[in-house]
């Protein structure tokens, strides 16, 4: 039996509650998700990472830093940080493509379907953004419904509402 992967586990607090960040031993974030969600958080870690032990350490100054900044406002922060994800190969499409989702703006599911040339995967392509392990920095709640509607968010509608206004999207 495969031993666990043993990953960094670190707190920061946030306007819209605290996000765990989960570092492996490279810095690299592997998965930001709430506080009132680390079920789901470590479940995800699981089914993409197999085993996995958490360790209560800090994560790099510098993500979370970029963090930070991005929640006083520097949108563009969240580029500069080093993340690295498991999953299938089509989950791993669709997270690729979430970053070139610009802040500030919005797409539907069935735009980023074509985009990434699925365009007939919309309801495959919504069960990998709803396991996508690095909720913010790969910005799935950038995503909407078809008819600019406000759908599914991991971390709840309300936090969803809440980092699209601050991106400066009108909700």
């Amino acid at each position: 039996m495969p031993m666990p992967e043993t990953f960094n586990l670190d707190c920061l607090p946030t306007p819209i509650g605290t996000a765990l960040l989960v570092t492996d031993a490279d810095g690299r974030l592997r998965a930001l998700d709430w506080e009132d969600y680390e079920p789901r958080m470590r479940q995800l870690l699981r089914l993409q990472c197999g085993a996995v032990k958490l360790h209560n350490a800090p994560a790099p100054r510098d993500l979370r830093t970029a963090l930070t900044g991005y929640f006083k406002g520097d949108l563009d922060r969240l580029g500069a940080i080093q993340w690295r994800v498991a999953g299938t190969p089509f989950q791993q499409k669709v997270w690729n493509a979430l970053p070139k989702i610009a802040a500030g703006t919005t797409l539907s599911y069935g735009a980023l379907a074509a985009m990434i040339g699925v365009p007939r995967a919309v309801r495959a392509l919504g069960h990998a953004n709803g396991s996508n392990p690095i909720s913010v920095v790969l910005p799935c709640h950038r995503l909407i419904g078809a008819d600019g509607s406000l759908v599914k968010y991991g971390g709840g509608i309300e936090r969803k509402r809440w980092l699209l206004r601050h991106e400066g999207v009108a909700v």
